[in-house]
């Protein structure tokens, strides 16, 4: 399983992204998808995560009201819209999927077996 991140790029604070996650050749259904970025200097940390239907969605505090995880099972791809962009959502963007249906029980944070490359995002004036 290969996980494909697109969407990224240079924005100016307050505007929006919306990056995708797909798996060329490859059914999503039945797996649960997290997003997470890497500032430079940072670690990793949790943004996002949707369960394999759509139906249940967790947000990181900071991005809480402006991104938004969805996903077309039709299409085999999830989302990540980010609006109102800020310059600290700077930084590499990574899709996950777990071989489970449902997010972490911490709601984002734990184990995921296939990570993508990662989309750069960066958020400036």
């Amino acid at each position: 399983l290969q996980l494909v991140e697109s969407g990224g790029g240079l924005v100016q604070p307050g505007e929006s992204l919306r990056l995708s996650c797909s798996a060329p050749g490859f059914a999503l259904d039945w797996y649960a998808i997290g997003w997470f970025r890497q500032a430079p200097g940072k670690g990793r940390e949790g943004v996002a995560c949707i369960n394999h239907s759509g139906e249940s969605t967790n947000y990181a505090d900071a991005v809480k009201g402006r991104f938004v995880i969805s996903r077309d099972n039709g299409k085999q791809t999830a989302y990540l819209q980010m609006n109102s962009l800020e310059t600290e959502d700077t930084g590499v963007y990574y899709c996950a999927a777990r071989v489970v249906s449902g997010c972490p029980s911490g709601g984002i944070l734990g184990s995921y077996d296939w990570w993508g490359q990662g989309s750069q995002v960066t958020v400036s004036s």
